[in-house]
């Protein structure tokens, strides 16, 4: 049985959602599982905008019987050759002998990787600013190198005022049957999971997007349309603005967020004290996070909210606590900037800790880390110079919003 969506007029929804899956890319947690969006277009000539994960193949080639009614698509376009999204298309070339694949000279290499078939007698190649005419709508393609890999594109149909943005503008989460973003509080209910998707998957990528993000800017969008997550039907200006201050590495809040690993609980004491502390100055909306606990998709999602991070650490085996030490380096690779950051460590003999991280820390740019850094000798006993660190916090952050 269908299940399809009518976006536009000439606009038709036909992906699907995968409430299965545990783990994206079998690395983050997507408890609320995820949707993977294709979409087609009825004019003159039919296409088909990217295929699917395998998972939800079945779903896929209903919907498309559906919508074609009888007729053969005349084009896939190829966005993007991930494969959540690029997985069909060899079931679909072969069920639709005669389809052209529309593509960049980048993709081509990758579809002979992924399949062990000849695509070259159904290859149309683009570049930056073709078009291609499907009667009343026409096609014109963007190209979106690492957003966030070489050979995506994005589409643009100007007649529709509707862009397919491949990855960009993408977010974890089943749609449950609320396509656009007017028919759920987006603001609190799906803002989270987008941050986390930007921050994880495209996050590393910032000026590329920045890039796209001029290109697409003359525009006129009415229908904002990406290969997960909901489409946005209003306020897409919002979502825009977001993916610039992201993309730029700019905190959307002066918020403060405390990450802490613990062996026994006296780190994790030693944080909840600071907190206290934080909270009794004024600090509103203090976020802590046991790095144990929590997945580290999750916390990277929330530094690209707050301005102020919090690293509480024991010396472990000489080093930093693997869990931490894994979010740093995570820190470090997604080229996450612009913060203000302050180290606690914690050890019974030879603390070395922070000088780990600060050593961690230098390959960042644009990172100021505070004077006072806190050491806890096995635990808080009163003679750390905490009251001088919760000073400095509070410092840097009236710094930031004068």
């Amino acid at each position: 049985m269908e299940c399809i969506r009518k976006v536009t007029n000439k606009i038709y929804y036909i992906g699907g959602d995968d409430r299965r899956i545990t783990m994206f890319e079998n690395l983050f947690p997507v408890e609320n599982g995820v949707a993977y969006n294709s979409y087609f277009i009825e004019d003159e000539k039919l296409a088909i905008i990217d295929t699917v994960d395998h998972s939800i193949s079945r779903q896929f080639f209903e919907n498309i019987e559906s919508v074609l009614k009888g007729r053969s698509p005349d084009y896939l376009v190829i966005q993007h050759m991930e494969p959540d999204h690029c997985a069909c298309i060899k079931d679909l070339v072969q069920q639709y002998p005669n389809i052209k694949i529309i593509a960049t000279q980048k993709t081509v290499p990758m579809l002979q990787q992924f399949f062990n078939y000849d695509f070259t007698n159904h290859l149309q190649l683009v570049k930056e600013g073709d078009q291609i005419s499907l009667g009343e709508t026409t096609l014109q393609f963007i190209m979106a190198p690492m957003v966030h890999w070489p050979e995506v594109m994005m589409t643009y149909v100007p007649e529709e005022k509707a862009l397919f943005s491949s990855d960009a503008f993408g977010s974890f989460g089943a749609l449950n049957g609320n396509l656009f973003n007017s028919d759920i509080d987006y603001k609190h209910a799906w803002l989270e999971e987008a941050r986390r998707y930007y921050a994880n998957i495209v996050g590393k990528f910032g000026l590329q997007v920045q890039s796209v993000l001029k290109k697409v800017s003359p525009l006129e969008i009415e229908m904002l349309c990406p290969l997960h997550g909901v489409v946005w039907d209003k306020d897409i200006s919002y979502f825009v603005e977001k993916y610039s201050l992201w993309s730029s590495y700019l905190p959307e809040q002066e918020d403060v967020m405390i990450v802490y690993g613990s062996i026994y609980g006296n780190t994790e004491n030693a944080v909840n004290i600071l907190a206290n502390k934080l909270g009794q100055q004024g600090v509103k909306n203090i976020t802590v996070f046991d790095v144990s606990k929590t997945d580290i998709s999750y916390i990277i999602g929330h530094m690209w909210r707050c301005k102020t991070i919090v690293l509480a650490t024991p010396t472990y085996n000489n080093g930093i606590f693997p869990k931490m030490d894994a979010l740093i380096e995570d820190m470090v690779a997604l080229g996450l900037k612009n913060r203000v950051i302050g180290l606690v460590e914690n050890g019974t003999w030879a603390s070395m800790a922070n000088k780990l991280v600060m050593a961690k820390l230098e390959k960042m740019k644009n990172i100021t880390v505070l004077e006072t850094k806190l050491t806890v000798k096995s635990s808080l006993n009163g003679t750390e110079n905490i009251e001088q660190f919760v000073a400095e916090i509070i410092a840097a952050r009236k710094e930031e919003t004068q």
